[in-house]
């Protein structure tokens, strides 16, 4: 089994995986530096203590100055000095509300207690004095930081991942465009050639019978190059009944395939109208059936079922093939994704441009089970005058 999206798709997870680690590298360098400037803070509140002690010591060799600057040199970290009962000795850098003070003290209070360890201050008298004291505003917003990293590198990731997909996107659909136009041009010139051929045929009193077989193959060659030159553009759509369009390409292609292929239709009796370009409409359930036999390898039965809702049609087209893994249910439509050794692996995503070219298009695998077969569902809009 063989797909060129494999690549790509491995590029993309690497792509990823790289953008993760870089952000899991990141995370950890700013826990590092959370940390490492918390001890720094809790020293700093321990020197101020000790500032706090001295300037209750009566000790005159003390520089007083260097003391008093110590304290009030910290202007972001809140602190609270209280006493052995816990009332509220001194307090910096908090801002007492208009209300009740005492109270909002005394809930200060504990939320710093609940957010740091206290500091004990000797008081030289047989008395103790608590510093409580809360992370500075810088602190604060390092601890904000790593979650801001982890969005920039998440928006990072999902932006380069969508301009990634929509250029090669962009890039195949190019490439797509161009090859089915080219494919519709070189088989212009044969296609004349060959109706050329049939008319001088029929001169020469060739059996009819055999020139009119020549003439269907010739007129389905001009088909299929008429439906290559609409791939890229807009094409026609017209008010058609679905279940005739879908009864003549089970016709067609019920002629043309193993006959130990068997096809059942559950189709509707009445008309059901939907807009649509009938040619290209045809062209998705002949790639569906081709598809399927390849599936069941030539030998198998598949069931095409039409269930008409209120405001939608569902054509429901199973076989009893090899399966699909569900890993693949999406995987299968890209262009490039084939499981035989011959074809570029068109045919589904073929299909799907089709579909989705429709009034509320939509195709998807419905269901599969490996080794039972598969059961792919189109979703179209009904048409309403």
């Amino acid at each position: 089994m063989s797909s060129i999206y494999d690549s790509r798709q491995r590029w993309k997870l690497g792509f990823i995986f790289a953008a993760v680690l870089i952000a899991i590298a990141s995370v950890v360098v700013s826990d590092f530096l959370i940390k490492d400037l918390a001890r720094e803070e809790r020293e700093k509140m321990e020197i101020w203590s000790e500032a706090t002690r001295v300037m209750t010591s009566e000790n005159p060799a003390l520089n007083m100055n260097l003391i008093l600057k110590i304290i009030q040199g910290n202007n972001s970290i809140p602190v609270i000095l209280c006493d052995e009962r816990d009332s509220v000795v001194s307090f910096n850098n908090i801002e007492l509300p208009d209300g009740d003070a005492g109270a909002f003290m005394r809930d200060k209070v504990n939320e710093l207690k609940a957010k740091n360890p206290p500091i004990a201050i000797d008081m030289e008298d047989g008395t103790f004095q608590y510093l409580y004291y809360d992370d500075s505003i810088i602190l604060k917003r390092l601890l904000v930081y790593p979650y801001a990293q982890l969005t920039v590198v998440f928006i990072f990731i999902v932006t380069a991942f969508l301009a990634l997909t929509s250029t090669k996107k962009a890039e195949q659909n190019k490439v797509w465009v161009g090859l089915s136009k080219e494919t519709a041009h070189q088989l212009g010139t044969p296609i004349s050639s060959l109706i050329a051929w049939v008319e001088l045929l029929r001169s020469q009193e060739v059996d009819p019978s055999l020139l009119d077989e020549m003439d269907k193959d010739v007129k389905r060659l001009q088909t299929i190059a008429e439906r290559f030159s609409k791939i890229g553009s807009d094409p026609d759509q017209n008010p058609s009944n679905i279940v005739e369009s879908v009864r003549m390409a089970l016709a067609y292609m019920e002629t043309r395939i193993s006959s130990k292929v068997k096809i059942h239709a559950f189709l509707p009796e009445r008309p059901v109208m939907v807009l649509m370009n009938d040619s290209l409409f045809a062209w998705v359930i002949e790639n569906l059936v081709k598809n399927a036999v390849d599936a069941m390898e030539g030998q198998g039965t598949i069931t095409i079922r039409m269930e008409e809702r209120e405001k939608v049609v569902l054509i429901d087209l199973s076989d009893t093939g090899r399966g699909i893994a569900k890993t693949r249910f999406k995987t299968i439509f890209n262009p490039g994704y084939t499981t035989k050794k011959r074809g570029w692996g068109l045919g589904l995503s073929l299909v799907k441009r089709i579909v989705e070219s429709l009034q509320g298009g939509r195709i998807f695998v419905k269901s599969s089970e490996l080794g039972k077969g598969t059961t792919f569902r189109i979703k179209l809009r009904k048409y309403r005058a």
